[in-house]
Parts: C-alpha cells; sequence; structure tokens
C-alpha cells in the first residue's frame, strides 16, 4: 500500500472523524465493532491522482457511484480504534469509473482489511446525498442507547406522535433535530434493502432510527452527524427518565413548538 500525501482539508475531516468515534466509544454506542463511519470526499481529490493506486477488488457499487472517493471504516472495525490507529482500521477508497471494483488509496494497514459490510448502504447515501442534499458528505451509523428503546416501543408505529414526544421534552431538541426522526423500518444489515429504507428516511427527516438496530445520521461533516444523533436521543433518554420516575412529562405545548419553527 503506497501511502499518499493527504490534503490539509482531509486530514482536518479524518481529525474530526477520531473525535466521534471517541464519543460513541465513551457513550457506549459502540459496542465492540457495532456501527460505522463514512464521508464523500471526491470533492477534495484529484481524481488522476489517485488511479493505480492500491489492488482492484471487485464490488458491485450503483452505477451514479463511479468515480467516488470515500473514507469507510472497516470490517470488524472497533470504532474506538479510530481515535488513534485510523489509518490501520479505516480507508479512503476509489470507486472505479464502471463502479464495478474499487481501490484502498489510504489506510487500510490491518492485516485482511476491508470496507465495512455497509458498504453498498453507505455508497448508496452518498449516491443519493450527491443528487438530493450535496452539502451532506457524511454517515455516521451508531447504536444511541434510548433511541433503539424507543424503537421497540409503540410509539415507534407513530411517527408523527414519537418525534412530537420527543421534540417536547426541551427547545434544543426541536430547534437542533428540526426535522426529527424516521421510523425506519427494520431491513437485514449490509443489505441494499436497508440502503433503500434509509434514503427513503432521508428524504424528509435528519435521523434514520433502524427498528431494533441503531440510528443514522447525514450532514456536512461527522460533527453534524453526530449534533443529530446526539440530541435527538438526549430528548428520548429524558422521556424515558420521566416514564420510568412513574410520570407523563408535561411537555412543550404544541404552540410552543410551532413558536420554535423560528429558530430552525
Amino acid at each position: 500500500m503506497s501511502d499518499i500525501k493527504l490534503p490539509v482539508e482531509v486530514q482536518k475531516e479524518l481529525k474530526k472523524i477520531s473525535t466521534v468515534a471517541g464519543y460513541l466509544w465513551q457513550r457506549e454506542w459502540a459496542e465492540r465493532n457495532a456501527g460505522n463511519i463514512s464521508m464523500n470526499l471526491t470533492s477534495f481529490f484529484n481524481k488522476e491522482d489517485l488511479k493505480g493506486i492500491g489492488e482492484e477488488r471487485p464490488f458491485e457499487f450503483p452505477k451514479g457511484a463511479a468515480g467516488f472517493v470515500l473514507f469507510i471504516t472497516g470490517t470488524g472495525c472497533y470504532l474506538r480504534d479510530l481515535v488513534d490507529s485510523i489509518e490501520n482500521v479505516s480507508c479512503i477508497l476509489l470507486i472505479n469509473d464502471d463502479a464495478t471494483g474499487y481501490s484502498i488509496v489510504w489506510g487500510g494497514k490491518r492485516e485482511n482489511f476491508g470496507p465495512t459490510c455497509e458498504l453498498i448502504s453507505h455508497s448508496s447515501i452518498h449516491l443519493f446525498n450527491s443528487i438530493h442534499n450535496p452539502e451532506n458528505l457524511a454517515v455516521v451509523h451508531t447504536h444511541p442507547l434510548e433511541l433503539i428503546c424507543m424503537s421497540h416501543h409503540e410509539l415507534f408505529d407513530n411517527e408523527e406522535e414519537l418525534n412530537r414526544q420527543i421534540w417536547m421534552m426541551c427547545p434544543e431538541v426541536k430547534v437542533f433535530v428540526p426535522k426529527g426522526i424516521h421510523c425506519t423500518p427494520y431491513a437485514l444489515s449490509s443489505t441494499a434493502a436497508l440502503a433503500e429504507v434509509t434514503m427513503e428516511a432521508f428524504k424528509t427527516r435528519n435521523v434514520s432510527l433502524w427498528e431494533k438496530h441503531g440510528a443514522t445520521a447525514t450532514a456536512p461533516d461527522v460533527m453534524q452527524a453526530w449534533d443529530f444523533l446526539d440530541v435527538a436521543n438526549k430528548g428520548a433518554k429524558m422521556l424515558m427518565m420521566c416514564w420510568a420516575a412513574g410520570f407523563k412529562p408535561a411537555g412543550l405545548s404544541n404552540e410552543q413548538l410551532v413558536e420554535l419553527e423560528q429558530f430552525t
């Protein structure tokens, strides 16, 4: 593996990724090899400079992803290892011009390294973003405890009411997760079906809550994706704390929630 000199802008993004990975581990949202992170770095590179680096590996990507340059974590990777050995457990890869394979151009130094098994989901979401939300370059999938609990609750079957009850816990939840949470139906990990339901979620919401699995957010960078997940989970946690204490929270009124929309 040849070490390429990374643009300064890319180095800055990798530092953010390392920081967020540490947050996820500290929160107990990234047990063992749970979760994955990716970022579309295509705009930071001259792709011609990357061609010929690394051995090409076959993989069937969505056709529109041809030529993408993606940062992505590795299969079996522990997110906590991104904090101090990011080059071992993640990589930057170049998708070929036919979208039938990829070459690792940076990282992936761990023995038998391969990109996450969720590669099809991440590449599909990045393609979706490039068309519909081109400012969104980062995708973070993790296992926020209280949000996962909410995906087992009957409220999960009523997305509008689930969001109302989470938003009502404090003004910041409504302001900083203004589009709310999508109750994304269960789909098997590492499948095209999971990618499809997640892209559908991002048409209307900030966070895709994967039923009985975890949550995913997309944003311009990993810090902003983290913020969506962090704030959404705080609303869910406060709601569950009230339930655990044996009372139904008064919450912000519908009128107060509407009033907050001026800040979103």
